[in-house]
């Protein structure tokens, strides 16, 4: 969003925090469908923390999940 007091961009006041779920509703299924993917990956992923986890493995499961959340979109869009 353009802000016209100083001309420079601003983030929307929305997207201060990432991890907030945009429908809080989904978080359970979201939590869920990391775990399912981190385990179809063979990355051992722990209930809470896991700042310990390289960020390439965090990268794959991140990925996979768009990945099939856009699958699931598509499918629904077209019927099947």
């Amino acid at each position: 969003m353009f802000n016209s007091n100083n001309g420079s961009m601003a983030a929307s006041s929305n997207s201060s925090n990432s991890n907030r779920a945009n429908v809080p509703e989904a978080r359970a299924a979201l939590d869920n469908m990391k775990y399912e993917i981190a385990s179809e990956l063979g990355i051992n992923l722990k209930q809470g923390y896991n700042g310990d986890l390289p960020s390439r493995q965090a990268g794959y499961i991140g990925g996979y999940m768009v990945k099939r959340m856009i699958e699931q979109q598509e499918r629904q869009m077209s019927g099947k």
